[in-house]
């Protein structure tokens, strides 16, 4: 009967620290992107959560988006901008963040990769890999305004050829 009980507390334990786990694994709401749908969840190494003025709040997938977000409300006044560690995958100051630009890596929404470190040595560690240059997010953001008509063409041009995949045309 003891053993029983000492297995029971083992499971109740085990299943507790299972669902602490699986929570920690989902990030801040909403669920996708306003812009493009994506899963916020998927994409947590490039998320952002905008704050404005007012209080309300705004969560994209990437800088791209973000950048769509802050070019549509450009009346609205940001108190903090947040963006996904690319190595921890937890929010971070968007603004003091070490930026990695281009590079070999494909990036979110772009083809020219836009990602924030809050460590500058995870970033320089992530250059050496796989390229790119150091920047701060003035740079980033000026970065994925540059690039934007060239990726909305390309993710245009993406859904497309999904459309037309799922639809049995070639």
């Amino acid at each position: 009967m003891k053993n029983m009980l000492k297995f029971l507390v083992a499971i109740a334990l085990l299943l507790t620290t299972a669902a602490l786990v699986t929570a920690t694994d989902k990030v801040e709401g909403p669920d996708s992107c306003k812009y493009c749908g994506m899963d916020r969840t998927k994409f947590a190494h490039s998320r952002m959560l905008i704050t404005y003025h007012d209080g309300s709040s705004v969560g994209t997938c990437s800088v791209h988006c973000t950048a769509v977000e802050l070019a549509n409300n450009i009346d609205r006044m940001p108190t903090s901008i947040k963006v996904g560690d690319f190595t921890t995958q937890k929010l971070i100051d968007a603004e003091t963040a070490h930026w990695v630009i281009g590079g070999d890596k494909m990036g979110v929404m772009t083809a020219r990769a836009k990602w924030a470190f809050a460590n500058k040595a995870d970033a320089e560690a992530f250059i050496k890999a796989h390229k790119g240059t150091l920047g701060s997010f003035d740079d980033a953001i000026k970065a994925a305004y540059e690039d934007m008509y060239k990726d909305t063409k390309m993710i245009r041009e993406r859904r497309k050829m999904m459309k037309m995949k799922h639809s049995g045309q070639h």
